[in-house]
């Protein structure tokens, strides 16, 4: 050491014990707030990763998952507009009206602009914030935009499903920088790759870095470049061959932005978290906008029961990881429940953000779980809570509730059962009375759910504002 550092620490160490300080009270300097990388796929199912052993190539995924760790019991919402609304605001989307359905594309409505985002604490905190894909929190107006609410950079989709070669919905492009419409030429997964890239390259390491990547892929409609659908020939069935495209698609747009922070020394310090928004559809009511009926669905959620919009583990239950390294163990598995919201609080602990701003949080840290195999904070999960259905989950045991005439209450013990194949509320009347309470508590604190509130005016006027009889010469010359 030398003199002079050695005076210094003398000098310090005397100024300690003058003070009655103790070594551990002596400031020392931060630990670097991490960059973080948040991607997020659309409607992909559980299995359809190459970690949980699908035979859909996802490369860079897969290395994500074995340099960190595997996350077995994420549990986002059941569609895509409640998932973002939970992700972004750290509070359960019945709390502010989005817990049913999604944002239509003629939906006029969006997430509350009281809500504190997570772009806007994260900013707030030091951080240059973006958005690169879909939003799905809200078009029709401006206030809900991403440059609104918190993002210093936008590009990409404003609504909840485009065709990726036209940019388009309904005939209308859907594609913007900063709020500004672009025109422009390539398949959407590999403009979205292309721009994170960008944006990488031109950001100084020195400022921390919330890069939101929310692909819109593998959400139906099924599309892919034919490179891309050449890698699957050998699947006979189109749906499923353009699924697996579009995954494999992303994958390397993933890996393309990884190589970026790679190569402007940034990711070692960056945490990376991937998911699904949702389990993948099982069903062509809930694939989107397009009409799917007259084809196969693709998306697999392996051993869990159905899939998007439904509350069973396989709508709700999604393909997820985080990455840090040093910092997360490679290889670990975290098999304790996380739900999105926590990803609100979590982050805010290791970006050095300030809670208070936020309404208050249904999330919880988890970072000790996700870093260290701590037990998880979390007792219980709400999948949702609707005026006709519901489903809570505490320690173990899971109900599932259609409130609708016949009504029907399902109980599952997911430690022993998480495909629920079991129906144990027959056998467990205390445990149903219990859960069901525990839901019309939360119940009797929702809002209204805006898309029935807004579906139920537009069709007003039509149902009651008019009166439909049958054409009287018509019913005169076809009366028996």
């Amino acid at each position: 050491m030398k003199p002079a550092r050695r005076l210094f620490t003398f000098l310090v160490a005397v100024a300690a014990a003058n003070l009655g300080w103790t070594p551990s009270a002596i400031a020392q300097p931060a630990a670097p707030r991490p960059h973080i990388l948040y991607i997020v796929s659309d409607d992909q199912g559980w299995k359809d990763v190459g970690f949980h052993g699908s035979d859909i190539k996802t490369p860079n995924i897969d290395q994500l998952a074995r340099g960190g760790a595997r996350l077995e019991q994420f549990y986002s919402q059941p569609m895509c507009t409640p998932s973002r609304a939970a992700l972004m605001t750290g509070r359960y989307p019945h709390r502010y009206g989005l817990q049913t359905l999604v944002i239509p594309s003629a939906g006029t409505y969006g997430l509350a602009t009281d809500e504190w985002l997570l772009p806007q604490m994260l900013k707030e905190a030091g951080y240059a914030t973006a958005i690169v894909g879909k939003w799905h929190l809200g078009h029709a107006d401006r206030k809900y935009w991403p440059r609104q609410r918190g993002f210093d950079y936008q590009y990409g989709p404003l609504l909840g499903e485009i065709d990726y070669f036209t940019h388009s919905a309904h005939g209308t492009r859907d594609w913007f920088r900063n709020n500004e419409p672009v025109k422009e030429d390539g398949y959407v997964t590999e403009l979205l790759g292309q721009d994170a890239v960008g944006l990488i390259e031109k950001h100084d390491p020195k400022t921390p870095l919330f890069l939101y990547l929310a692909f819109t892929a593998p959400h139906a409609p099924y599309q892919a470049p034919e490179q891309a659908l050449d890698q699957y020939a050998s699947i006979a069935d189109p749906a499923r061959r353009a699924y697996a495209a579009m995954i494999t698609t992303m994958d390397a747009q993933i890996g393309r932005v990884l190589g970026a922070l790679e190569k402007r020394k940034m990711r070692d310090n960056t945490l990376v978290v991937f998911q699904s928004d949702n389990g993948g559809p099982r069903s062509a009511k809930f694939t989107g906008e397009v009409d799917m009926s007259k084809g196969t669905i693709p998306a697999d959620n392996g051993p869990y029961r159905d899939g998007k919009a439904t509350l069973y583990e396989g709508g709700t239950r999604v393909a997820a990881l985080a990455n840090w390294p040093g910092h997360i163990k490679s290889g670990s598995v975290v098999d304790q429940p996380i739900h999105m919201v926590d990803v609100y609080p979590t982050l805010a602990g290791l970006a050095g953000g300030r809670l208070g701003k936020n309404k208050p949080l249904d999330g919880m840290d988890v970072w000790a779980t996700l870093s260290e195999g701590a037990p998880s904070p979390r007792d219980e999960v709400v999948y949702d809570i609707e005026p006709l259905r519901a489903a809570v989950r505490k320690g173990g045991w899971k109900l599932v509730w259609q409130a609708t005439l016949p009504s029907k209450a399902e109980l599952f013990n997911l430690a022993q059962d998480p495909a629920e194949k079991t129906d144990l509320a027959d056998k467990n009347p205390q445990k149903v009375a219990e859960l069901k309470q525990r839901i019309e508590a939360l119940a009797r604190e929702a809002a209204a759910p805006l898309f029935l509130t807004e579906a139920f005016g537009a069709v007003k006027p039509i149902l009651f504002g008019s009166v439909a009889l049958p054409d009287e010469q018509q019913a005169l010359e076809t009366q028996p």
